[in-house]
């Protein structure tokens, strides 16, 4: 038995490599795990974007003293929304947030200097570039004590340095505790950043499994807290009989995880966010727009080729250059009039969070030379999600989108009118009377 030994009770302590190895590769193939579900997600990817300019946008309300006194419809619930829809992961992950009058927790609402210390926390790691800089930064946030205000937060810090702070909650504490023996306790910002580091040595001894996002070493913890994996034995544990209940537990888990495939390859079947992108970009392409599919999505298989067939291959120049770029080209479809100018901006919201699909269509609006691209923007969604849509639109926090003008395309409209749109519509007419209007 190889094994890897830690020396406090929030670090590793003994467990057997071979057997971690074994686990980590069933889970990676694992349909139903987080490492499929969530870590290899790629709407994923696109929430960094949207929750770091969230995070910016608490900071500088709490700086300026624009923040309010209440959780419930503050930038700050915004941003936890959107982390806590990544339900794979996330869920409840905003309950921490959530004011507690009885107890006067947490404490960042009513007294105005933890405010301060909270928002300026997160401001100073948003700028942050290295890893010091943001230790330094919690460090003295947990010096502060303010009351209630643990390391829930870290789900924060994830999404602004995900190869430096990795994510928190009961379950990945609890798989952590599960696979290394350690007795990390729970709310306690010292206990967090000892259980960091186990994570980074359990991380980097298996790099060549997980990644150097931490979300995926995260994740396997989360799947062990919560019940779908077993951790396999460790050196104190009778080896022989431990390893067989370990491995007949696999089986299992295994089996159930076939069992389910059948389900699983049945829901990709279902109206798909790639299958929508496709519609908009074939009615675009016929209206006589020039079509961009974001930049994530334009490999992806499509109607026998790739979803960015016969589109855009970057954006153009003026769009390109701005400094919300990087943003702008994960807008799930764009389209362009021959000038380069932005005619209509689509985010398919199938069911991911609507909140990132907003801010880049704030970042879009703020662009250099696109002041026109506030009469064309587009939230598309199933029919089933409009209460949504109206919900986060009227966030205090999106304000500025009444001013844009964004217009909700429920999914039926799309499938029902397409064609015809296709072959007699000009311009974005077809658009503006197969969707409804938000303000």
């Amino acid at each position: 038995m190889s094994a890897v030994v830690g020396v406090t009770s929030s670090t590793a302590s003994d467990y057997d490599v071979d057997a971690v190895r074994e686990l980590i590769t069933r889970w990676r193939e694992d349909p139903g795990a987080t490492y499929r579900t969530w870590f290899l997600w790629e709407e994923r990817l696109k929430n960094f974007c949207s929750i770091r300019r969230g995070i910016e946008q608490v900071a500088a309300e709490m700086e300026a003293g624009h923040f309010g006194y209440a959780y419930k419809g503050s930038s700050l619930e915004t941003v936890m929304h959107s982390i806590a829809e990544q339900r794979q992961m996330f869920k409840g992950a905003d309950h921490a947030f959530l004011w507690k009058p009885k107890l006067r927790i947490p404490d960042i609402y009513e007294n105005r200097e933890n405010q301060l210390v909270f928002g300026r926390m997160l401001e100073t790691c948003r700028c942050c570039t290295s890893e010091q800089p943001v230790l330094t930064a919690v460090r003295q946030l947990a010096d502060h004590q303010i009351k209630g205000l643990g390391p829930a937060a870290a789900n924060m810090l994830y999404f602004l340095h995900p190869t430096i702070m990795p994510p928190f909650n009961t379950a990945i504490v609890n798989g952590y505790n599960a696979l290394t023996g350690a007795r990390v306790k729970l709310g306690k910002w010292h206990e967090y950043l000892a259980m960091r580091q186990g994570i980074l040595a359990l991380n980097d001894r298996f790099r060549d499994l997980f990644s150097n996002d931490l979300g995926a070493v995260a994740g396997l913890l989360f799947d062990i807290g919560s019940k779908r994996y077993t951790a396999p034995p460790r050196g104190e544990d009778d080896a022989a009989a431990a390893r067989a209940a370990w491995t007949a537990d696999l089986v299992r888990v295994r089996e159930q995880a076939v069992a389910s495939r059948a389900s699983v390859e049945a829901e990709r079947q279902d109206l798909t966010h790639t299958r929508v992108q496709g519609w908009l970009r074939d009615l675009g392409s016929a209206l006589g727009f020039d079509v961009w599919i974001a930049s994530n999505d334009r490999n992806r298989s499509y109607a026998g080729g790739r979803l960015g067939d016969g589109c855009l291959g970057q954006l153009p120049g003026g769009l390109a250059e701005g400094p919300a770029a990087s943003a702008v080209a994960l807008i799930d479809v764009l389209w362009f009039h021959r000038d380069g100018t932005v005619a209509a901006a689509l985010e398919v919201e199938h069911s991911t969070s609507i909140y990132s699909g907003i801010v880049r269509m704030l970042d879009l609006a703020l662009s250099r030379d696109q002041a026109d691209a506030a009469h064309g923007m587009f939230l598309v969604a199933p029919d089933s999600r409009e209460a949504d849509v109206r919900a986060q639109v009227q966030r205090p926090a999106f304000s500025r989108v009444a001013d844009l003008q964004v217009r909700y395309l429920p999914y039926s409209e799309l499938e029902n009118n397409r064609e015809s749109a296709m072959r007699f519509g000009r311009g974005l007419h077809p658009l503006i009377e197969m969707s409804r209007d938000l303000t």
